[in-house]
């Protein structure tokens, strides 16, 4: 038997025709770093003010910036985009 090769846009006849290169999103890991979807599809983030200048913050304000917050939901779309497989 012989071996044939393929050439550029013909197809081989020991492999098949060459697969189509599938377009795909790209998950942007700057936003899959910075964010977290929850089960019910809601984004959650974490507050800023809490890396710097703490000491004038009261024990409370400080308390309630480490919690996690949700993100609005004008945004939320647009950070879905940004994480097509999550």
């Amino acid at each position: 038997m012989q071996n044939k090769v393929a050439l550029p846009g013909k197809t081989s006849t020991l492999l098949g025709p060459m697969p189509k290169s599938i377009a795909r999103r790209k998950t942007k890991k700057a936003v899959a770093k910075r964010f977290k979807l929850t089960a019910s599809g809601k984004l959650l983030r974490r507050k800023p003010g809490l890396r710097h200048l703490a000491s004038s913050k009261n024990a409370k304000r400080k308390r309630n910036l480490g919690k996690a917050g949700l993100v609005h939901e004008t945004m939320a779309a647009r950070i879905k985009e940004c994480m097509p497989f999550a």
